[in-house]
């Protein structure tokens, strides 16, 4: 087994072997059911595919937030306890511990967003709900999830402790959330930038209506590798000091 996935299962196994896991996962689907229920099916006559919509509303800008405390240990737990020194300088490279660490969080929120699969279901009880509906925002909230792992596992990187990641990457994310908010006072060719740079408003709400853009695609994936390749760049400096 490569060194990559030895260090995703020996991560995932660390989120289900503290209470911290549980902890994080438990406030995830406890504010999701409630989102759900106060946007969702509290929110008044709508639609079935409305009530969707609102529902990967309500799971992207949770899953966001989940994602900085489910990242902000990746890196920064094995600084503050003193054990990076010593994962350094084992015979795996930069990338394979980042790579790994990021594959760990990843797959522990897919896991927890997995759990959500009833409160679309419930819909069914009622109406009806397209199961392309389904894919398209499943998927668009595992894409957005993924920069946002990948975005704070740069964040753990540049900090020394877990708060501090915690605050380094709710400021990244909350940059890219609010770009197109900038985008309404400024001019091209720099308005054009923050609407292309925006996290949610440019690129999720396709997914949300149950449309799969390869532009957005692109947008997320582009994203979830420009913060892999900063935070292993990171890591190599860090050696080298």
């Amino acid at each position: 087994m490569s060194a990559v996935l030895l260090i995703a299962r020996r991560e995932l196994g660390g989120y289900f072997r503290t209470m911290t896991g549980y902890i994080i996962a438990a406030i995830m689907l406890l504010a999701d059911g409630i989102g759900f229920q106060l946007f969702g099916l509290g929110a008044g006559e709508m639609y079935s595919a409305d009530v969707v919509s609102q529902f990967f509303w309500v799971l992207f800008g949770i899953n966001a937030i989940g994602s900085i405390f489910i990242s902000m240990r990746l890196i920064a737990e094995e600084r503050t306890a003193g054990t990076l020194p010593l994962i350094v300088s084992s015979p795996i490279h930069d990338w394979e511990l980042v790579v790994g660490k990021y594959l760990s969080a990843l797959a522990f929120l897919a896991i927890v967003t997995l759990v959500t699969l009833y409160m679309p279901a419930m819909i069914l009880v009622n109406g009806k709900v397209s199961f392309g509906h389904l894919a398209a925002g499943y998927l668009g909230v595992m894409l957005a999830g993924s920069a946002a792992i990948a975005i704070g596992t740069f964040g753990s990187a540049l900090a020394r402790s877990q708060v501090l990641a915690a605050i380094f990457t709710a400021i990244m994310l909350l940059v890219l959330v609010l770009a197109h908010l900038f985008a309404r006072i400024t001019d091209r060719p720099l308005k054009d930038m923050f609407m292309a740079l925006a996290l949610y408003a440019r690129h999720f709400p396709p997914f949300q209506a149950g449309a799969i853009h390869l532009r957005d695609v692109v947008y997320y994936v582009a994203l979830t590798y420009v913060a892999l390749f900063a935070a292993v760049r990171v890591m190599e400096a860090r050696r080298w000091k």
